[in-house]
Formats: structure tokens, sequence, C-alpha cells
């Protein structure tokens, strides 16, 4: 298994955020403490364990919503053996860009080699983090976004011609690459988005910093890869994964 350097990678996990789609829930748990599976351990568990299991054992909370929860239960991360550090949202730095130049000021990201594995934290899966580090590197990209492809719509979709409904399917399935919520990024990539913090207080990683690389003529390589994944979104989202 492909190992980068323990020193040089360092992953962040975006756990900050109300939940309002997984409501009532998140008006008593914090949205990546809520109870999974037979064992019902907290999500954020998973994400940890799954960053153990890559050797990326420096991992850092980008926090906000009762984090209090998060830090009565981790603490600084000696049960699960990892070291965990917290950074606290602040005003002025909204979003997920926001949150992670939060912690690049903080002092969290020591420098523009590091490289930064960034996960969601509402997303459950199995990805092969180490094959995913491994071509990062290896390309040379500022930026790999974890892609599937296929991407079932939760609605029926009408074909239609002059008004009339010629097909209708129910759910399909799109042939198209969808981001997963899973992020590596060279540390030069915040020099980027410090300049869009000039430009707007709030700032998300796949919509404003990615475009803005890309813009910028900077390599943004996908991973492509069909392993297991599922994004605790809302509580229709959670009821069927329980």
């Amino acid at each position: 298994m492909f190992r980068l350097s323990l020193s040089k990678v360092r992953g962040l996990v975006l756990c900050g955020g109300e939940g309002v789609r997984l409501r009532p829930l998140t008006y008593y748990f914090q949205k990546g403490m809520i109870p999974i599976g037979a064992e019902q351990k907290p999500l954020l568990e998973y994400i940890i364990r799954l960053l153990k299991l890559h050797a990326i054992m420096d991992i850092c909370f980008l926090v906000g919503y009762k984090a209090e929860q998060i830090h009565n239960y981790f603490n600084e991360g000696g049960r699960f053996g990892v070291r965990l550090t917290y950074v606290y949202d602040r005003r002025g730095f909204g979003g997920t860009g926001g949150a992670l130049l939060n912690a690049y000021r903080r002092g969290v990201i020591r420098d523009s080699d590091e490289t930064l594995l960034i996960y969601y934290g509402d997303i459950l899966s199995n990805i092969n983090l180490s094959e995913m580090l491994k071509q990062h590197n290896e390309s040379g990209a500022v930026a790999t976004a974890a892609v599937v492809k296929g991407y079932q719509v939760p609605v029926g979709v009408a074909d239609l011609r002059n008004g009339r409904v010629e097909r209708l399917v129910e759910k399909p399935v799109l042939d198209i690459f969808v981001g997963i919520g899973i992020l590596a990024l060279k540390g030069k990539a915040l020099k980027s988005l410090e300049r869009l913090h000039r430009e707007k207080q709030e700032m998300d990683l796949m919509r404003d910093l990615l475009p803005r690389l890309i813009e910028n003529g900077e390599p943004v390589h996908a991973y492509v890869t069909d392993v297991f994944w599922y994004h605790v979104l809302s509580t229709e989202h959670y009821e069927k994964l329980n």
C-alpha cells in the first residue's frame, strides 16, 4: 500500500455545518455524531477509521455547530490511534472554502509542500485513499477530486416533444461523473483561496476553488473510482442507510 510521508499528509474533515436537511435530528445531534449501523457508532468514527487505515494519522476537524459533542467523544484521538486537533469556524470565513482558509490562517496547515486530504463529514465510503494519494502525487496535480460514474436522479424524468410526454423514466441513472466529497490538495492551492477570499467571505471548495484553479491553468485531476459511497444528506437518506 502506497504511503506518503506522514509529516506531509494532513487529513481535514469538514464537520461544522448545522445539518439543516437532517432536522429534527440535528436539533439534538451534530450531523457527524448521528449514529450509524448496527453498532450505532457516530458517522465521523467511520471516517476516522478509514483515514487511519490509510496511515493518515494527523487529522483536523473543522468544527462549528455543536462542536462539543465531537470533542467530548474523540478528544485528542488517542482512543482511535490518531492525532486530532480542532479548528472552530469563525465569522467571515463561511462555507467549506472558508473553513479551510480559517485553518490555514490558524497555522494548522504548515507549508505549501503539505498534501491535504479533505473529507466532507457527511460522506461514508470505503475509497482507497492510498491509491488516490498515489495518483495525486505522481500526476503533479494541484487538486484531485474523487469521482464516480453515474448519478441517480431522485425524481422521474420526462422527454417532451411539443408538450407531449414521449418517455417517462423513474429515477434514471445519468452517465456523468459525480464528485463524492473527497479531495486531495497541494498546500499551494491555498494561495488561490486567499485571493478568492478578497472577493467573497463565503467560499465553496467545489463551486469556487476548483473552477478558479482551472481558470488559472492549474492541473486539476479526477480520481475515478467505483467504490461504495453514501451521502448522509437528509433524514430520508439516513433512514435508507440504516
